[in-house]
């Protein structure tokens, strides 16, 4: 039997409640803390537990999202008593990015089943094999994702596959875009994006325009195929969007989704697609990335504005689905016997209840009439039930006064819909201990050496070739990181092979780089090179996403050493423990976290980045393509904003997508003694665009550091931190 799911977004209980009437299977929502959409509405604890108990007397799902980044103590002093009452009340599921989160969950509400958000960015049949090895039910893909991509994975792995069909697209792989938290503190991983993708960009002298600022998303022409590629749920983005809006686009996706799961698959009305553009869209709508990759047609244009059209069909949606109440179908039935209690049965045809009231009098006058009853009892105003049959056995000469038959009548609704309720509602265990007491956090910190050039261990990524010879000749670093766009594939091994032999000679160790994407077919190119890349005398490797620790912990096993880079978040003690325990060695710290957040980590076998350009973005779209047309050369080049600064961006041919770096380079370079206060294991310089010339000058400041930095920089969130 067909089954699938429709998902509806809520940031308001009244637009839970419109959706639901409008035909949605299950709801997510956020709360007022850790949710991904800080500035919708969103829903009071109480307003929470409200639209639990709705969605479940109407046979609907509720999922929560706590999908943001959680830094230590509001994972340990402030998520359980969050979820402890939508625990017990029976939510149905839980939408996570954190890891830390995930660990949580799992430690204080068990059997609470749990989904993997898009944020975790989660791409390939190895990944999705990871999730579920960890617990999680389902995974979120992302939305970069093609049909295909999703088709295998639901071949291959027993794990619930939920996709957005419906509404806003990030420019950004969701998780990985730091764009708005490093430009204006407002971070999307937690929940506060300020959106500057929307805003107009000049590439390489071009007038400006919103070149990271894509259509809205519209799958209804093609939702046949969505699910019969494995999608179970088929989830409408707009938490922030009106009743209006949420209910509109269920009502016309159940109509398809009916279809499909009658065998009827009717053709899409233009009607409808109309009614979906008068709903709101952002310059017209995208088929996204479910048939081709990034096309240049994705883009919004020159006007990215939302618009919503004036349509006689909101004032028929607002009738329809915001000032109808819905209510279940029961079936009563009543029996009357002088002499003995009322009785009144109800059913709504999985459970029955069962309700005395009053003895029955005999009639002294005028005794009750059939119809009089029915009619009585079918008066449920506005409870969640109507009768569908009500029947009474009624013997010819009894009496019951009308309040005592309300009561009656009131008291087995309230016992259907409190049995109803109850079988969703669970007792929480007593709460498990913090993953680390204070105590033994200090206690496990690194301890840092006493050294000349004033830094413990220090390590150094390059990507260009330039910059190779002036790492490989620097005193300070002992561990160089090889990133995997200094080679084009074809001579990958063969030139990494000389690089580390030359690296080996200067006495330092070496890590290889994965992409910052790990899709299907790039696992496939590495699965091809899997052995040569053993076979050379790497210390090991250093991996961007879970798909890359799920290539080399469950696919292709490695016993050399695995270091998580800083988009494996670790805000938390709990997201580090779990890391290390799927197989990471190192982890880097993440770069949201402020000088006293990092504290508040143990920071033993953690890695601090001090210098670098920040990535703000990894994109499926391609600038140089949207505006110059595809090359397939690799480049760097830049992008300018309204303040005139500019962002260097480099396009990943092989693994076709862009980075996008932030305009000056992060240095915190003149702060060794407040860095020493976080005892991070080592330090790292990430070196991204430099020449050779100023690679050098950045070594030189590390064997002897500077009072002050001579040129433009940022100290990122080292001070301020992010909300």
């Amino acid at each position: 039997m067909k089954n699938l799911e429709l998902l509806a977004p809520a940031g308001s209980l009244e637009t839970l409640k419109a959706v639901i009437r409008a035909g949605a299977d299950a709801v997510y929502l956020g709360g007022a803390s850790f949710g991904a959409r800080a500035y919708a509405k969103n829903f009071t604890d109480e307003e929470i537990l409200e639209g639990i108990r709705y969605g479940h007397l109407h046979g609907r799902k509720i999922i929560l999202a706590v999908n943001t980044l959680l830094k230590e103590r509001e994972l340990e002093q402030g998520l359980f008593d969050f979820l402890r009452p939508c625990y017990e009340e029976g939510i149905d599921a839980v939408i996570v990015q954190d890891l830390g989160v995930l660990d949580f969950i799992q430690s204080n509400f068990p059997g609470l089943p749990i989904h993997a958000s898009t944020q975790m960015m989660v791409t390939n049949v190895s990944g999705a094999m990871l999730l579920k090895k960890m617990g999680l039910q389902r995974m979120v893909t992302a939305r970069e994702m093609s049909l295909e991509e999703i088709r295998r994975i639901h071949k291959q792995v027993d794990i619930e596959l939920e996709s957005f069909v419906h509404g806003a697209l990030c420019y950004c792989y969701s998780g990985q875009c730091l764009m708005s938290s490093m430009l204006g503190g407002r971070s999307g991983n937690r929940g506060r994006c300020a959106q500057p993708c929307r805003l107009p960009y000049q590439v390489n002298g071009r007038k400006a325009s919103p070149v990271l600022s894509l259509k809205d998303l519209c799958t209804l022409p093609f939702l046949y195929e969505l699910a019969d590629s494995g999608v179970y749920s088929f989830k409408i983005e707009g938490r922030m969007k009106s009743p209006e809006y949420a209910a509109g686009v269920v009502e016309i996706y159940r109509k398809y989704m009916d279809s499909y799961l009658e065998d009827r698959r009717i053709p899409v009305e233009q009607k409808d697609l109309e009614t979906l553009l008068d709903l709101g869209n952002r310059s017209g709508f995208t088929r996204g990335y479910y048939e081709t990759g990034g096309e240049t047609s994705m883009l919004s244009g020159s006007s990215a504005s939302h618009t919503r059209r004036e349509s006689p069909v909101l004032a028929q949606i607002r009738q329809n689905y915001l000032e109808q109440e819905l209510q279940e179908e029961i079936t009563g039935k009543l029996t009357l016997q002088k002499g003995k209690p009322a009785r009144l049965e109800l059913s709504d045809g999985i459970r029955q209840v069962y309700c005395e009231g009053e003895a029955v009098q005999q009639a002294k006058s005028q005794p009750l009439s059939e119809q009089a009853v029915v009619e009585r009892l079918k008066k449920t105003g506005n409870t969640p039930f109507a009768f569908v049959t009500c029947t009474v056995e009624m013997e010819d000469d009894v009496f019951l006064p009308v309040k005592q038959l309300n009561q009656l009548r009131r008291e087995a609704l309230e016992s259907l819909e409190e049995q109803i309720l109850a079988s969703d509602r669970r007792e929480c265990p007593k709460r498990s201990p913090a993953s680390f007491s204070e105590q033994e956090k200090s206690a496990g910190q690194s301890q840092w050496k006493t050294e000349a050039v004033g830094w413990s261990k220090v390590s150094a990524s390059v990507e260009q070739r330039e910059q190779f010879a002036a790492v490989q000749a620097s005193r300070a670093v002992g561990t160089v990181y090889i990133d995997c766009l200094n080679y084009d594939r074809e001579g990958l091994v063969e030139q990494l092979t000389e690089d580390v032999r030359c690296l080996r000679e200067k006495g330092k160790k070496v890590f290889f780089i994965l992409p910052h994407v790990f899709r299907d077919k790039t696992g496939q190119f590495y699965e091809e090179i899997f052995e040569s890349l053993e076979a050379l005398p790497l210390d090991g490797y250093v991996l961007r996403n879970l798909d890359e620790l799920a290539f080399f912990t469950l696919t292709h096993p490695t016993e050399k050493k695995l270091i998580a880079d800083s988009r494996l978040y670790t805000y938390s003690n709990r997201a580090k423990n779990l890391l290390h325990r799927l197989g990471i060695a190192v982890d880097t710290i993440p770069s949201e976290l402020n000088q006293k957040e990092i504290s508040h980590r143990r920071n033993r076998d953690s890695e601090l980045v001090i210098y670098g350009r920040t990535e703000l973005m990894i994109s499926a779209q391609c600038v140089q393509k949207n505006t110059a047309g595809c090359d397939r050369k690799p480049k760097l080049f830049g992008l300018t904003d309204r303040y005139q600064m500019q962002f260097p961006v480099r396009n990943y041919c092989a693994e076709c997508y862009n980075v996008i770096y932030n305009s000056i380079p992060l240095c915190l370079l003149t702060e060794s003694e407040t860095i020493r206060a976080v005892q991070p294991d080592s330090v790292r310089l990430c070196f991204t665009t430099e020449s050779r010339s100023e690679t050098e000058q950045i070594l030189a400041m590390v064997e002897k550091p500077p009072d002050e930095i001579g040129f433009a920089h940022t100290k990122g969130h080292w001070k301020r931190g992010v909300e």
